[in-house]
């Protein structure tokens, strides 16, 4: 039970961190500004780890590589405390835990990033944080809709693209439990 909890605890801590990185680091690949609330929400929360990385991994080719080794040292770090937590501890497991952890979080990321962008559409397309919502997506979402025309003035693209992620997420939990 109480290693159940701490397991909770950790892994929330981790994933709100870890999540505001790879956001930050999505923020820089995409090149879009961020409202200036969410801004300085994901800066103050990331750069305490941040700017001390950017010392070892300067950014490159316009990247900001420390936001994105940030959030894998916060994966390899809960992952380590929750195995430590359940006396099961190995670096074999580790390692494939921190790869399928880094996956979850980026699949479920996009996943996440595209149910908001569905909202606002329905909801408020004009919200604040619409555009910037749109932008985050649009990598992920253009090729999507050149393949997918709308129906009856109804953007599917979503849909197929939470299908897609869906199936890569399972893909790679396969994988990764196969080797283990």
């Amino acid at each position: 039970m109480l290693q159940s909890i701490l397991t909770l605890i950790v892994d929330t801590i981790a994933g709100v961190l870890g999540g505001v990185l790879l956001l930050r680091f999505w923020m820089q690949v995409v090149r879009v500004r961020p409202p200036s609330s969410l801004g300085q929400f994901v800066y103050q929360l990331t750069d305490w780890l941040v700017k001390p990385l950017r010392r070892i991994f300067p950014g490159v080719a316009g990247y900001d590589w420390a936001s994105l080794v940030g959030a894998i040292l916060v994966i390899v770090a809960s992952i380590a405390i929750d195995l430590a937590i359940l006396n099961r501890f190995s670096p074999s497991g580790l390692l494939l835990l921190s790869l399928l952890r880094l996956a979850e979080w980026v699949f479920y990321g996009f996943m996440g990033l595209i149910l908001i962008e569905a909202v606002f559409s329905w909801v408020n397309p004009y919200a604040p944080m619409a555009p910037f919502v749109r932008a985050l997506n649009d990598p992920l979402m253009r090729p999507l809709r050149r393949v997918v025309p709308p129906i009856a003035n109804i953007d599917l693209s979503p849909l197929v693209a939470l299908l897609l992620l869906n199936i890569g997420l399972k893909l790679i939990t396969y994988l990764v439990v196969t080797l283990a």
